[in-house]
C-alpha cells in the first residue's frame, strides 16, 4: 500500500500541514522538526504525488533544459548541476535537444512548450541568444535562465563567466612560456563564446606585440572531429605552430590525437591548451592544460534561479562565475630562448639529446631530470666556459655573449 502524507504526519508526530511545509521547503520550520519529518519520509519511503501537488499549487515541478551543443562533455556537466538542484527541491529535469540548423527551430520550441507544462526553461548556447526562441518564451510567459548569453534581457537573470579574460590568460600563459607561433581553433560560429574566446586570444597576442598569423587560425565547431580536422590543417603547414589553443577540450583532444599520429610528442614538440576542464581533460595522455569553466555550478545555479527565483524586491542580474587556468602536462616551455648579455636565464626547461657525462663535467649549472629534461641556470656570474658549453649543447638555446 502506498504511503501517504497522513502516514508521514503520524510517524513524525506532527500535523499534515507541517509535513507539507517541510516537503515544499517552506521557511519558518524548526530544524529539529524538519529533520524529523524528512527522516520519517525516508523511512516510510514516501514520495510526493507530483500530479496532485501540481494541481494544488498550479506548478508542474518540471524544469526543461534545451540545448544544441556538439560537445557532450559540456552538456553532461550542465545536466548534472541542474539535476542536483532539481532533486534537492523535489523537481524533475526534462532534457530536450534542438537543432539550430533547422529553419523552424523556433516553431519546434513553441510546440514543445505548449505540450509540456514546465515551470521554467534553461537555455544553453547558442539557444540563449536566439531572438525567436526568447520571443516565444515571453509570449508563453515561461520563466527562463540563459547560460552564457551575450544578449541581456531586462528582468531575466543569467549565469555566465568572462570568456574573453579566460582566453586571454591561456594565450598569455603560452606566450610567457616562450611561444610566439600560437595556433587557435575557433568554436561553433553560432555560439557567442566562440567570438569571445577568439577576442581574448587576439588581445593577448596584441599586448605581447605578436602579429596574429591568419594561417594559424582554424575553424571548428566544438566537436572532437572538428579538432582533428583543424589540427591536420595547422600541423600540415610548412611552418606550423609550436602551440595550439583550442576553444574547448573536445577539440584539444582532437589536436593531441593528430599530433600523436604524426609523431609530434606533446608537449615536447607541441603544446596544447583547451577550455572547460571537462573530465576528458584528465583522461587524455598527457593530461590537458585548460581553463576550468564551472559548468556544473552554472547548471546548478540556472536551475535554482528557476526553482527559487529572486523576489520582486531583489535586483535581477547576471551571476558571474570565476574561471581558473589549470596547468597540466600538455604544455611546456618553448625550446628556443634568446637572452642578451648579462640576462639571467633561470629554471628554463627544454628537451634535448645531451651527452650527460660531458655536460655534468663541464658545469653543475646543467642538470638532468629523468634523462630527458634539462634546466639551464645562467646568471651574471656564469663563466665563459659555462656559456660556451651551453651554446655547444645540441639544443635550441641561444646566449648572446657580448663580454
Amino acid at each position: 500500500m502506498k504511503t501517504t502524507i497522513t502516514d508521514v504526519a503520524k510517524y513524525a508526530k506532527v500535523s499534515m500541514k507541517t509535513v507539507s511545509r517541510v516537503l515544499n521547503n517552506e521557511p519558518n520550520v524548526a530544524k529539529t522538526t524538519r529533520d524529523r519529518v524528512l527522516q520519517a519520509a525516508k523511512e516510510l519511503r514516501y514520495s510526493p504525488n507530483l500530479a496532485a501537488k501540481g494541481l494544488a499549487s498550479s506548478k508542474s515541478y518540471l524544469i526543461a533544459l534545451l540545448y544544441d551543443n556538439p560537445s557532450p562533455n559540456y552538456i553532461a556537466n550542465i545536466q548534472k548541476g541542474a539535476i542536483k538542484a532539481c532533486r534537492d527541491n523535489n523537481y524533475y529535469l526534462v532534457i530536450e535537444p534542438l537543432s539550430m540548423v533547422k529553419a523552424n527551430a523556433g516553431d519546434e520550441v513553441e510546440k514543445l512548450l505548449e505540450r509540456l507544462p514546465v515551470d521554467g526553461v534553461i537555455l544553453t548556447p547558442p539557444l540563449c541568444d536566439d531572438r525567436d526562441i526568447l520571443r516565444i518564451l515571453r509570449k508563453l510567459k515561461i520563466p527562463y535562465v540563459p547560460v552564457a548569453p551575450t544578449i541581456e534581457v531586462n528582468g531575466v537573470s543569467s549565469v555566465k563567466m568572462d570568456d574573453v579574460q579566460a582566453s586571454y590568460e591561456m594565450t598569455d600563459y603560452m606566450i610567457r612560456n616562450g611561444h610566439k607561433k600560437i595556433g587557435f581553433i575557433k568554436g561553433h560560429s553560432e555560439h557567442s563564446a566562440s567570438a569571445l574566446r577568439f577576442e581574448g586570444y587576439k588581445l593577448a597576442m596584441k599586448k605581447a606585440n605578436l602579429k596574429v598569423n591568419e594561417s594559424f587560425i582554424a575553424e571548428g565547431d566544438f566537436s572532437f572531429k572538428s579538432g582533428v580536422e583543424a589540427a591536420e590543417y595547422l600541423l600540415g603547414l610548412k611552418e606550423s605552430p609550436t602551440a595550439i589553443f583550442a576553444s574547448n577540450d573536445d577539440m584539444a583532444a582532437g589536436v593531441v590525437s593528430v599530433a600523436s599520429r604524426l609523431g609530434m610528442e606533446v608537449p615536447n614538440k607541441l603544446s596544447v591548451g583547451g577550455f572547460d576542464d571537462t573530465p576528458l581533460a584528465q583522461i587524455l595522455y598527457p593530461q590537458l592544460t585548460t581553463v576550468k569553466q564551472p559548468i556544473y555550478e552554472m547548471g546548478h545555479m540556472a536551475a535554482d534561479l528557476l526553482i527559487n527565483p529572486p523576489s520582486k524586491d531583489d535586483e535581477l542580474s547576471s551571476y558571474h562565475f570565476e574561471h581558473k587556468l589549470i596547468i597540466r602536462e600538455s604544455t611546456n616551455t618553448q625550446n628556443t630562448y634568446t637572452a642578451g648579455a648579462g640576462l639571467s636565464v633561470s629554471n628554463f626547461v627544454f628537451s634535448a639529446d645531451i651527452d650527460t657525462t660531458a655536460a655534468s663535467s663541464a658545469t653543475n649549472n646543467l642538470s638532468t631530470d629523468s634523462g630527458r629534461y634539462y634546466a639551464v641556470q645562467l646568471d651574471d656570474n656564469a663563466t665563459a666556459a659555462d656559456r660556451k658549453m651551453v651554446v655547444n649543447v645540441p639544443c635550441s638555446i641561444n646566449i648572446n655573449d657580448q663580454k
